[in-house]
C-alpha cells in the first residue's frame, strides 16, 4: 500500500494528526494502531463487575482552543463539570493540594519544620543542577522531606538527583516565606492553584470515550491489530507482524522514541541508538477497587507521599461520572496508581493485594468496606512517565533532527519523550500542529525541538 501520510499509534497524537490532516483536505494517510482500539494510554476499560476505568487519572483541560472545541463536537453535551478537591495524606492528617501552600493543616512541629526551612539563610542561591536541588532551594528542607522528596520518587520511581528541572513551568507550584505565613496565622486555603482547578469528564465511557469517538469519524484511515515491526527509512516502507508493508513519504511515530529507534529502524545509526538509550522511563500499575457501597467523600483525588501505602495516588472515579459504576450513583470505583523501575522495585504478582492493604493502612476504606469489594482490577502499563532525566534534552536534541532529515517526526507523550507538553490536550495539539505544518507550512508551537 501506498500513501503520503503514515501514522503510528491512534491514541492522541495520532488522531488529533489524522483529524488536521482530514480536515485540510489530505486523504492519502493511514494510522496503524497495533491494539484493537483506539486512544493509547487516553484509553478506557469496562471490568467483568461494570466498573469504567481509565489508565490513571485523567482529567480533562485545556490550553488550546481547536481542542476545546473539538471536545464540544465529540461529546456534544455528554459531559460533566467539575471543580478539583484534591488533597495529601501527610501522616495522619490531610493537607489541601497544594501541599506547600496549606502546610497550615500539619501539627506544629512539622509545621515549624517547613516554616524554618523557608526562613532566610536556609536555602542555597546556587543555580541547582537538578530537581533535588531545586526542590531544596525552592521550599526548603521542611517541606522537601515531608512532601516533595517522598512524592516525587514515589510517582517517578526515579531519585529527583537523576532528573533535571526545566520541565517545571505549571506543573508544580511554588511558594515564598510571606505567603506560607500569611496562610497559617489568617487560617486561609490557597486551592485554586494549577491548570486544572476546573476540568470536565465524559458522562459515559470514561476518558476513552473522547478517541473512540474522534476514532470513528477516521475510520477508512485507521488500520487496528497492526503492529509495527521494522521501518527502512531508506526506502520509506513500514512493515507490520503480518508482513503486510506500507509505502509512505512522511512519517508519524507516536510510538515511544527508544522502541522507535532501537528496534524498528534498519540499522539505525550507534550515535541514535546511544542518544535513545540515555531516554528514561517508568511503569505504572493501575488498580481498581469497586465496592458495592457508597460513603460521602467530595475528593477527586489524593495525593500519598508516605511508604505506608504503594500507590502515589488513588481517584474517586465514581466522582468523576456515576456512571463509571454497575449501579449508576452507587458503590464507589477507586482508582490506584503505583509506579516501578529500576530503581523502585514493586512485586507485581501482588500489588492488588498491597494497594488494597495500602487502602485500609491510610484509611481510605475500612473491614467493612473491604467486604464489600466485588472488582479488582488491574493494568499494567510498562511506559507511564517519560522521566525528564538529566541526560533528556540532550538524546532529543540528537535524536529529532536526525529522524527529521529521514521524514520520520516522533511526537506525543512518548514520542516527543517531554512530560511538560504530554497532557492530552498538548498531545492532540502535537499531532494538530505537525499536520498543520506538512500541509501549510506552519511552524510547530507545542513541541518544539531546539
Amino acid at each position: 500500500m501506498k500513501i503520503k501520510y503514515a501514522i503510528i499509534g491512534a491514541g492522541p497524537t495520532g488522531l488529533g494528526a489524522a483529524r488536521r490532516l482530514n480536515e485540510l483536505g489530505e486523504k492519502s494517510f493511514i494510522v496503524l494502531e497495533k491494539n484493537s482500539y483506539a486512544g493509547g494510554l487516553a484509553s478506557s476499560f469496562t471490568d467483568e463487575k461494570g466498573f469504567t476505568w481509565d489508565i490513571g487519572g485523567h482529567v480533562v483541560f485545556s490550553h488550546y482552543e481547536y481542542y476545546d472545541n473539538l471536545l464540544v463536537e465529540i461529546l456534544v453535551d455528554e459531559y460533566l463539570e467539575h471543580q478539583r478537591e484534591s488533597w495529601v495524606k501527610s501522616g495522619k492528617v490531610w493537607v489541601p493540594y497544594p501541599f506547600q501552600n496549606n502546610i497550615r493543616y500539619l501539627p506544629n512541629q512539622k509545621k515549624w519544620e517547613c516554616v524554618r526551612g523557608l526562613l532566610p539563610g536556609e536555602r542555597s542561591e546556587e543555580e541547582p543542577a537538578n530537581f533535588f536541588e531545586w526542590i531544596i532551594n525552592t521550599f526548603g528542607k521542611g517541606i522537601a522531606d515531608h512532601f516533595m522528596l517522598p512524592y516525587n520518587f514515589k510517582v517517578w520511581a526515579t531519585y529527583p538527583e537523576m532528573m533535571s528541572f526545566s520541565w517545571i513551568g505549571e506543573r508544580v507550584s511554588v511558594i515564598d516565606l510571606k505567603t506560607v505565613i500569611k496562610n497559617i496565622l489568617l487560617e486561609r486555603d490557597q486551592l485554586s492553584w494549577g491548570p486544572n482547578n476546573t476540568f470536565r469528564f465524559p458522562l459515559k465511557g470514561g476518558t476513552g470515550s473522547i478517541y473512540r469517538n474522534l476514532a470513528e469519524t477516521l475510520s477508512n484511515h485507521i488500520l487496528y491489530n497492526t503492529s509495527v515491526v521494522s521501518v527502512d527509512q531508506k526506502n520509506k516502507i513500514i512493515t507490520d507482524s503480518l508482513g503486510n508493508t506500507f509505502e509512505y513519504e512522511f512519517l508519524l511515530s507516536t510510538a515511544p522514541l527508544d522502541i522507535l529507534v532501537t528496534k524498528w529502524l534498519e540499522k539505525s545509526p550507534e550515535t541514535l541508538i546511544n542518544a535513545a538509550d540515555m531516554l528514561k522511563h517508568n511503569g505504572v500499575i493501575v488498580v481498581g477497587i469497586g465496592i458495592s457501597t457508597s460513603k460521602k467523600d467530595s475528593r477527586c483525588w489524593m495525593y500519598f507521599p508516605d511508604d505506608n501505602s504503594p500507590f502515589y495516588r488513588v481517584t474517586n472515579f465514581h466522582n468523576y461520572s456515576p456512571n463509571n459504576t454497575p449501579v449508576p450513583g452507587q458503590g464507589r470505583a477507586l482508582m490506584c496508581e503505583v509506579s516501578y523501575s529500576e530503581h523502585k522495585f514493586v512485586d507485581q504478582n501482588k500489588v492488588v493485594d498491597d494497594v488494597e492493604e495500602g487502602l485500609v493502612t491510610t484509611a481510605m476504606i475500612d473491614d467493612e468496606d473491604r467486604k464489600n469489594i466485588i472488582s479488582r482490577w488491574s493494568i499494567n502499563v510498562n511506559y507511564g512517565y517519560p522521566i525528564p532525566c538529566l541526560q533528556r534534552d540532550e538524546a532529543l536534541k540528537i535524536l529529532q533532527p536526525a529522524l527529521e532529515s529521514m521524514d520520520i517526526y516522533s511526537r506525543g507523550r512518548f514520542g516527543g519523550w517531554k512530560y511538560e507538553v504530554s497532557n492530552m490536550d498538548h498531545s492532540v495539539m502535537q499531532g494538530v500542529e505537525w499536520a498543520e505544518r506538512m500541509i501549510t507550512g506552519q511552524p510547530e508551537t507545542t513541541y518544539r525541538i531546539s
